[in-house]
């Protein structure tokens, strides 16, 4: 008999909430039995979950990871169509990370003019204020410190 798992077990594996297990489940990525009330999830579905963890982490939505699993569910084992998909898949998501990261070389070149601009603007009116101050009368020789008798 295969081992099995509630929702708590796995929440704890995977450090996920009981509530990002359901969402999945309601995504159709994950298929427990229930005894009663209670999800029981099988080896498969532990190993749904995992992948499907890996591949939120390598950025593939949820619709393009229930579309590799559907594929695999098809064959049982496998088959050149779902590796062809992952395969296109990989390349789309390698991609938009070069795209990102081109938009954030440039993001941080505009930032840095940005704020050689600042500082020389603010190097620029902290000398005018300085000259300004060098050129004002001090209060001692000014007509409004002097008394009158």
């Amino acid at each position: 008999m295969s081992k099995t798992y509630s929702i708590s077990e796995l929440a704890n594996e995977f450090d996920l909430t009981t509530r990002s297990i359901r969402f999945y489940e309601d995504q159709e990525l994950l298929h427990p039995t229930r005894r009663g009330q209670t999800r029981v999830y099988s080896s498969k579905d532990r190993v749904r979950l995992k992948l499907t963890i890996r591949g939120k982490r390598l950025g593939f939505s949820l619709a393009e990871i229930r579309e590799l699993f559907e594929l695999w569910d098809e064959t049982r084992s496998g088959s050149k169509k779902q590796l062809r998909l992952m395969l296109s898949k990989i390349a789309e998501r390698r991609a938009a990370l070069d795209q990102q990261m081109k938009d954030i070389t440039m993001v941080q070149l505009e930032l840095e003019s940005a704020e050689i601009r600042c500082r020389q603007a603010l190097e620029e009116l902290n000398e005018k204020q300085r000259e300004e101050e060098q050129s004002a009368p001090s209060d001692a020789t000014s007509p409004s410190s002097a008394t009158v008798d």
